[in-house]
């Protein structure tokens, strides 16, 4: 553990509860990027796959398991939530986010540490999670509506 990797852990961790704060509170994901959230969620459920087979410390697996729940319930929130998936903008949320996906799974293929499946799930997540905030910076140039809270996100976030 060094400083600067608990300084990313803590903004991720302020970027993640500002977007549900403003989800759960105001009942609206408008200005969020759906197709950025799915992409957060694939890239901790590649990166965590050791969760229930290595053991590092109560910090890391209280971290991955944060990470994931409030990924996955992001999603949640605004695919399904009966109030809150009425404000998401599909029209808006355009970017093709699947064409991300592969080039990230083919560079984890030709460049990694190891050739193991875990290793290269974990360097996919590396390379996915640089591009994987594309999406909702389109979303915000398209739109040009960036309410406190998603702007504060998006800053945590970078």
């Amino acid at each position: 553990m060094n400083i600067f990797r608990l300084a990313g852990d803590m903004t991720h961790l302020a970027s993640v509860l500002v977007l549900l704060l403003k989800i759960h509170t105001i009942k609206s994901c408008a200005g969020i990027s759906l197709k950025t959230q799915e992409l957060y969620a694939l890239v901790f459920a590649t990166r965590y796959l050791d969760l229930f087979i290595s053991y590092i410390s109560l910090y890391n697996t209280l971290m991955k398991l944060i990470f994931l729940g409030s990924s996955f319930s992001i999603v949640w929130y605004i695919r399904r939530h009966k109030i809150v998936r009425r404000s998401y903008d599909k029209d808006q949320d355009t970017f093709r986010h699947y064409f991300l996906i592969l080039p990230c799974l083919l560079l984890a293929l030709i460049i990694h540490e190891k050739f193991t499946f875990r290793e290269v799930m974990w360097t996919f997540s590396l390379y996915l999670e640089a591009v994987a905030i594309l999406p909702q910076l389109v979303l915000l140039q398209r739109t040009r509506n960036i309410d406190n809270l998603t702007g504060q996100y998006v800053l945590l976030l970078g």
